[in-house]
């Protein structure tokens, strides 16, 4: 049977969590002082002023290397619990966790052939 009074420390967890960022905002608003002015406006580069434009562009390839990297690193986070609890989940967790290696597998031939892992 589905009970709410069993979800009250969950209920209130997320009410705490919701009004403690919205406070924090709001209390901020209201207590920083509000001086405008060029100085203000300026950008702050330790105490230096800036030469040239702020907007630089960078390469594409930063990105995608970027990217690449935290795809890959989420896919660890997703292999250890299954890598820890093994011997326990039997063959048919072991064939789907071959298969989304082998889907991994292919992504990164896929970026090696696009030239997304080459820095320079």
């Amino acid at each position: 049977m589905f009970l709410l009074y069993e979800y009250d420390v969950f209920w209130a967890f997320l009410i705490i969590s919701s009004v403690i960022p919205i406070l924090a905002f709001l209390i901020s608003g209201i207590l920083s002082p509000i001086s405008k002015g060029p100085e203000k406006l300026s950008s702050y580069e330790s105490g230096i002023e800036p030469i040239g434009d702020a907007w630089l562009q960078f390469r594409i390839r930063y990105y995608m290397f970027a990217l690449v990297f935290v795809v890959f690193d989420v896919e660890t986070v997703f292999l250890y619990p299954w890598a820890m609890s093994f011997d326990v989940l039997g063959v048919s967790v072991f064939i789907e966790a071959f298969i989304f290696v082998l889907i991994l597998i292919v992504g990164l031939v896929y970026a090696w052939r696009k030239g997304a892992l080459e820095w320079s």
